[in-house]
């Protein structure tokens, strides 16, 4: 059946509400935007759904959100655990409550029980409720940093990490074989309700979780020396991250937490944000305005969904803020915790750090020095998930600290997705703890460099939306998989890795090995002097993204390097468009 015979099927089908049908009879005239609509199904990839809210088959809509569900509720009925119950979550965007309640009572109709927050709840707390409620999956409705258009749906799995092989395919099978929009169940609330099968969760998650955070505190010596005298501006940036955040950092005793208040209560228009990213310059212009009014000394900002944090540091030295790119902010938070773990407790024979192909070298050079594993995953923190459940399964392995470059981390093993409130409060910890020291957190970056290597990454990043995006998306990935590139720059490419292929190329012996990773559509050069760049598609956005790293002698040598790789970098990008 071709789009126009889809879209005339909602039109028509007694099953789909009348508000639906009254908004596609507002784009009958519009061709592009029906075939955007239903030429295809929203995709069920790897992480879940993620698309514009709206009517049809391609969208975020009630029905697609059902029909997902019933999905996951087949797939958990396949491997015979619908005993365990799933729990649900959602952030501050539009709809996020009803696609919350509707994916509930379709698991409910599959008599399967639903655990559902009674509000709003960052990512992490999600993933540590599927654990402490012993359940075999989780949904979580937010769509992170995108635009106030989009909506998503994210999938857990029993250890609390977003679902990995062989859970993410079947489960991708079953959506798949959801073909008709009819034989989704559902059923009433109170229904659900009054059969046990519907049960609202809050305090009794919020609480342990507020624990289990404040467990892995190291210098609670430092806090109380500190407390008085540190000053944290933090944003929630309209999200979840508000209550958890401000909770745990009265509750270690800062003194002096400022919230930038015209962000501070959610909201899914993000009124003052064009793009709620705490990577970009824009979601801190508030913070930073409140921040030199009180001489603060960091400033803090969480996306929707509280899984990643934004930094910026004040360097007392020009009184300026200096913006922590997550690869900073991620080593920085790496060296303190598994330094001062060291120095008070000793490190485990068996410990590691965990990093994302695409994240720093500062990150090899840190864990080197410390005298512990590095283990490099794929993008997506649900890989480093997938470590840690290696660890417990096999007893073999201590996890001391995970990130990526994307502004993500966890320190503990309570969630297996990254933790935002969790990075909040050991940035606090470890800003009292340099005061101790009479250092502020840039002095402490500044004295890694020095220990470890002027390292400088960064990221470009084309955004080609619609199907004719897609195509060029595959296209320019093709062509540098057909036709690599031996020079980029002034760096010489030594190395080629296709982690679809599962290869690794030595350019200068023609030597073939495998990668050792999952299948991605990915591709990786190793550069002489450190240097490194990887191109892989955005999962979440019609984006392509290049992502590069060098190493300098000084920050402006650094700067400078990254700078002229960077140009040579849209070189290419233009070159394929």
């Amino acid at each position: 059946m071709d789009y126009k015979n889809i879209y005339q099927e909602w039109l028509e089908n007694p099953y789909f509400d009348e508000a639906t049908k009254e908004e596609l009879r507002g784009i009958a005239d519009d061709e592009n935007e029906i075939k955007e609509r239903f030429y295809a199904d929203l995709e069920f990839g790897t992480a879940g759904l993620r698309g514009v809210i709206g009517a049809g088959t391609n969208r975020m809509n009630v029905y697609t959100v059902r029909k997902a569900t019933q999905g996951l509720a087949n797939y958990i009925a396949k491997v015979g655990q619908q005993g365990k119950g799933v729990a649900i979550a959602y952030d501050s965007r539009r709809m996020s409550p009803e696609f919350a309640d509707e994916a509930a009572l379709c698991l409910a109709a599959n008599g399967i029980k639903a655990y559902v927050f009674e509000s709003l709840r960052p990512t992490p707390e999600l993933s540590y409720a599927v654990r402490k409620l012993g359940c075999i999956a989780g949904i979580n409705i937010t769509a992170s940093h995108n635009p106030p258009e989009y909506n998503g749906y994210k999938v857990y799995w029993e250890d609390g990490a977003q679902i990995t092989p062989p859970h993410d395919t079947g489960i991708m099978a079953e959506v798949k074989n959801v073909t008709d929009y009819a034989t989704v169940k559902t059923m009433d609330k109170e229904a659900a309700k009054a059969a046990g099968l519907y049960e609202v969760i809050g305090k009794n998650i919020d609480d342990p979780y507020i624990e289990e955070l404040k467990s892995q505190v190291l210098h609670w010596d430092s806090i109380k020396e500190a407390q008085k005298d540190i000053k944290i501006v933090y944003s929630p940036l309209h999200g979840t991250g508000n209550i958890p955040a401000r909770r745990v950092l009265k509750e270690l005793g800062f003194e002096n937490v400022y919230v930038v208040k015209e962000q501070e209560l959610p909201d899914g228009e993000f009124p003052t944000v064009s793009y709620p990213n705490p990577e970009a310059k824009e979601a801190f212009a508030l913070g930073l305005k409140l921040a030199k009014e009180i001489d603060a000394d960091l400033v803090l900002a969480t996306d929707p969904d509280a899984d990643r944090l934004g930094v910026y540091v004040k360097d007392t030295k020009s009184g300026e803020y200096i913006s922590l790119t997550g690869n900073m902010s991620g080593c920085l938070l790496a060296d303190y915790e598994i330094g001062q773990r060291k120095a008070l407790k000793g490190l485990p024979e068996d410990g590691a750090m965990i990093k994302t192909i695409v994240t720093t070298n500062m990150a090899d050079a840190i864990a080197k020095a410390y005298g512990v594993k590095l283990i490099e995953v794929l993008t997506g923190f649900k890989f480093i998930g997938q470590q840690i459940l290696g660890f417990e399964q096999s007893g073999k392995g201590t996890y001391l600290f995970g990130f990526e470059e994307s502004y993500g981390c966890l320190i503990g093993t309570h969630a297996r997705d990254k933790d935002a409130i969790v990075a909040t409060m050991a940035l606090a910890e470890a800003a009292a703890y340099y005061k101790t020291q009479g250092k502020t957190l840039w002095d402490a970056m500044i004295d890694m460099y020095e220990k470890y290597g002027y390292y400088k990454d960064d990221i470009k990043s084309i955004t080609l939306k619609g199907i004719e995006g897609l195509a060029k998306i595959q296209a320019i990935l093709e062509t540098l998989r057909n036709d690599p590139p031996t020079q980029i720059g002034d760096y010489k490419v030594l190395s080629a890795r296709d982690y679809k292929k599962d290869t690794i190329k030595n350019l200068e012996t023609g030597e073939v090995t495998p990668t050792g990773l999952p299948n991605s559509n990915v591709l990786y050069y190793d550069l002489t002097d450190d240097a490194w760049l990887c191109v892989r598609p955005s999962g979440t956005e019609p984006k392509v993204k290049f992502y590069y790293g060098v190493k300098g002698t000084s920050l402006e040598d650094a700067d400078q390097k990254s700078a002229a790789l960077g140009e040579k970098v849209l070189e290419m990008i233009n070159a394929m468009l």
